[in-house]
């Protein structure tokens, strides 16, 4: 499958805010989606709709039972974008308190003495609170070392690793930093050969944007998303976790339902996004496919996505027109590498004699918006053993143009000359 064509990028960009333009800025390129993806329309337009709304959920009356109606609507949605016929979907605070809430109760119902295992390539969220945890419910905390030559960690590393007393292991699907994906199903098999009834937690906050999340395949206990980073908005984060992780004791109200793990009452229009979101996949999915199955449109639409943007960053790395890829730079540095299979639509770089942060604000100033990254407690896991103090992240989305990529061509030509 090909990039998408000139009718059907029009038609994804225009379900989405701001994707010409920055309020404070003006006119830009958006290439800071791992930062949080561009909003669809359609959330902007249900998140004020929510917002007028009074009513809880719970009550005997009209607006409650829509209410009710709606959030279950959006879980079954999540269900099938995920494909997750068992466990359950909830919300909480954001991606971050989710995976520190999994994390620590797989920890606190799990065997003292036991292993939990994870990777150097994961963000500090999961590294942090397997750290934390870990050290409560005494047990020992273990990280493989990623490739740094790939950016990513794979699954004969875990199984190099992993022993019989592991309790608990945490995956990362991809890194906000490499922009590398990692394959969970291989990762997550090679675990439950050894250790069967380990607690998987999968960090999937940067991967749901690109699509192609199966959580039947993966065979995990838990999987967590921050919605901002998948079209949707800020202010709350969603965890889906299996049967059997729901099972463990867990923070809950006395004598309140035992399966609850939401604390207190969510926002509806939370929930009411999420449906837009599965509602735009879908349409994505129908431009692309004539498939009667609605599963089948979403998977469509994530090869969709990833073949989109894996034009993209082929025309950022090996050059568009008559203008040279930064792989023909002499000055500029790869993370991850040239050609590199597991790179989902991001681009991380350095280049030399030039500081990262000039690299960024001259970007900026020719309204480019990429990101700074520098070796600090967010992202020296990965740049410290490059011998890289900083790098600039250029992360695309599949609603990004090739004629975009060319105008950031344009100015590292000039950066790098």
């Amino acid at each position: 499958m090909s990039g998408f064509n000139d009718i059907l990028l029009n038609a994804v960009r225009d379900r989405f805010a701001q994707v010409n333009a920055c309020p404070q800025q003006g006119s830009r390129v958006f290439f800071e989606n791992a930062g949080g993806a561009l909003t669809l329309n359609s959330v902007v337009e249900t998140s004020a709709r929510y917002a007028a709304v009074p009513d809880n959920q719970g009550r005997d009356n009209p607006a409650s039972h829509e209410l009710v109606r709606v959030i279950n609507k959006a879980k079954d949605d999540m269900r099938v974008f995920m494909n997750a016929p068992g466990g359950q979907f909830f919300l909480g605070e954001s991606g971050t308190e989710l995976l520190f809430r999994l994390i620590m109760n797989a920890c606190l119902g799990t065997s003292e003495g036991g292993m939990v295992l994870g990777s150097t390539l994961e963000h500090p969220v999961t590294r942090s609170a397997c750290d934390r945890w870990a050290r409560v419910a005494r047990q020992r905390h273990v990280l493989i070392p990623h490739d740094d030559d790939s950016g990513t960690v794979d699954a004969k590393a875990y199984a190099q690793s992993v022993t019989p007393d592991t309790v608990v292991a945490t995956i990362i699907h991809t890194s906000p930093v490499t922009g590398m994906g990692v394959d969970v199903t291989a990762c997550a098999a090679a675990i439950r050969a050894v250790a069967p009834e380990c607690y998987i937690v999968v960090d999937g906050i940067q991967h749901a944007a690109h699509g192609r999340v199966d959580l039947t395949a993966y065979d995990i206990d838990g999987y967590v998303i921050s919605p901002y980073k998948a079209f949707s908005r800020h202010g709350y984060g969603l965890a889906w976790i299996s049967d059997r992780l729901t099972k463990l004791p867990h923070n809950g109200l006395l004598d309140g339902p035992a399966d609850n793990w939401e604390m207190g009452t969510r926002d509806t229009g939370a929930y009411a996004t999420l449906s837009d979101v599965a509602a735009y996949l879908e349409w994505l999915g129908r431009q692309v496919s004539d498939s009667p199955d609605r599963r089948a449109r979403f998977v469509v639409a994530g090869e969709a996505i990833h073949a989109q943007e894996q034009a993209l960053t082929n025309a950022m790395i090996h050059g568009t027109g008559n203008l040279p890829g930064l792989s023909e730079m002499e000055k500029v540095t790869l993370v991850g590498g040239v050609d590199n299979p597991a790179r989902e639509g991001l681009v991380s770089l350095a280049v030399r004699g030039v500081d990262s942060a000039d690299v960024v604000k001259r970007l900026n100033t020719e309204g480019i918006r990429t990101h700074l990254r520098r070796a600090d407690h967010y992202s020296g896991n990965i740049l410290d053993p490059l011998q890289l103090d900083s790098c600039i992240r250029v992360s695309m989305c599949h609603y990004n143009s090739v004629a975009e990529v060319a105008r950031f061509l344009a100015v590292m030509k000039e950066i790098t000359g």
